[in-house]
């Protein structure tokens, strides 16, 4: 589990547009993270 202040492990993902965006891809530049709960899970 991650702690407030840890580094965010990389990752990649697929954008609504198809193209494959990483973690690495914003190294450098200020980034936020959100994740959210699954739709209707507790959380």
């Amino acid at each position: 589990m991650l702690k407030k202040g840890d580094a965010a492990p990389g990752f990649s993902a697929t954008a609504d547009d198809g193209e494959t965006v990483s973690l690495g891809d914003f190294r450098g530049k200020n980034l936020i993270l959100y994740f959210y709960p699954k739709a209707n899970t507790p959380g």
